[in-house]
């Protein structure tokens, strides 16, 4: 096989094999694939688009790229939330201890401001002391006492999408709908959980500006998460304001204290209790 004629394919549209693209994620992970072959066809993926297949099959071949968690250990179903980002998203720091406090596992891998957006892991530098960087088998213990630890991507964890990202990032290819697909889901999935809530977020403070984009997106990475054999639900959220009353990393932590003791905006507690609700509904809860 060779890489020229896998980007010539997707130039003209024709949709690659499952054996094509595991090609490209696996050379360009190992250094076999240069960064400006891998760029070739990143573009051409952006401007023809991915079939649904294509888009399972590049989600598996990155999360494979790496180690997949197996956390059998725990009974309990492992439940995941992530949302696409705006200003004031700090859900996740509200939704992991309650579910957790509620019996589910949630093994969150999070990631840092994109854009105008702020990033889970930057609010949680912003506690004293805390350490977003723990190796695997310390994330597994604090899940084993917590049921819940929040972390960042790790080397182990979806490595060709550490890659592929940062060129996406330099080459003109981020606004992909099948690739966003595909990095979302390639990290989620990765963490060895059993059901996804996805909040997909639209409107002027997000980057899916349109409501049609962000049905699209929500849409497309559902199908991709059933298609792997996950329970994955999507909501689409409102964000032309910013969730909550206080922006900044050190602020929105605040505030989230304030939600978790029972106070705190009323559009942020209603908008947790509606993930977490969903959460516990792909955790079994009736």
């Amino acid at each position: 096989m060779r890489t020229a004629d896998v980007i010539r394919k997707k130039r003209d549209g024709v949709e690659l094999s499952r054996a094509e693209i595991e090609y490209l994620v696996r050379g360009y992970t190992s250094g076999e694939i240069p960064d400006y072959q891998a760029a070739a066809w990143l573009m051409s993926a952006v401007i023809r688009g991915l079939t649904r297949a294509e888009t399972a099959a590049l989600t598996d071949a990155m999360l494979r790229s790496g180690e997949v968690l197996d956390l059998s250990e725990f009974s309990a179903k492992k439940i995941d939330k992530h949302s696409t980002g705006g200003v004031g998203d700090k859900t996740s720091l509200v939704l992991a201890p309650v579910a957790a406090a509620g019996g589910l596992i949630v093994p969150m891998i999070s990631g840092r401001g994109l854009g105008h957006t702020g990033g889970t892991l930057d609010k949680l530098e912003s506690i004293p002391g805390f350490n977003v960087n723990l190796p695997i088998p310390e994330f597994r213990r604090v899940l084993r006492t917590c049921g819940c630890s929040m972390i960042g991507q790790t080397a182990e964890i979806a490595p060709a999408d550490r890659k592929l990202y940062a060129l996406r990032d330099v080459t003109g290819t981020v606004e992909s709908p099948y690739l966003i697909c595909a990095s979302i889901m390639s990290k989620k999935l990765a963490e060895g959980i059993d059901g996804l809530v996805l909040d997909v977020k639209t409107g002027s403070g997000a980057f899916m500006k349109k409501e049609e984009d962000a049905v699209f997106l929500a849409e497309l990475m559902v199908e991709t998460g059933e298609r792997m054999g996950k329970q994955v639900v999507a909501l689409i959220t409102d964000m032309d304001q910013p969730v909550g009353l206080l922006v900044g990393n050190s602020l929105e932590v605040a505030e989230v204290v304030d939600v978790l003791r029972g106070a705190g905006p009323q559009d942020l507690r209603e908008l947790c209790l509606e993930l977490a609700g969903w959460m516990f509904l792909l955790g079994g809860a009736t």
